[in-house]
């Protein structure tokens, strides 16, 4: 089964171009992206996202996270910081060495 997004709009790095895109993902390869104008893909037996109006990239990387935890749980935690940055596309964060102690480890992690 893949993953099928319609609509989704693409920025073509040829052209510095907006596009709206149908694009096909399995096993988290990209196997066809076509025009939207072009037709449809068939979504048979796919796990279907309509993406009108929004924009399809790859995963976002903030290196400029706070997530305050150990120490400052009060303005944020480790799992809220990662949750809120899930929602708003990013798939890699960095935390900020801004806690007490450190999180620089295996263990103050856990």
């Amino acid at each position: 089964m893949g993953i099928l997004i319609t609509n989704g709009v693409v920025m073509n790095h040829e052209t510095k171009q907006l596009e709206q895109k149908h694009i096909f993902i399995e096993a988290g390869i990209i196997e066809q992206m076509v025009d939207a104008a072009e037709g449809a893909l068939d979504t048979e037996g796919h796990e279907h996202y309509d993406a009108k109006g929004k924009l399809v990239s790859s995963g976002l990387i903030d290196m400029h996270t706070h997530l305050r935890e150990p120490g400052f749980e009060y303005k944020e935690t480790i799992a809220t910081g990662a949750g809120s940055a899930a929602k708003g596309g990013f798939t890699t964060i960095a935390c900020k060495p801004n806690t007490r102690p450190v999180t620089d480890d295996v263990e103050t992690v856990q």
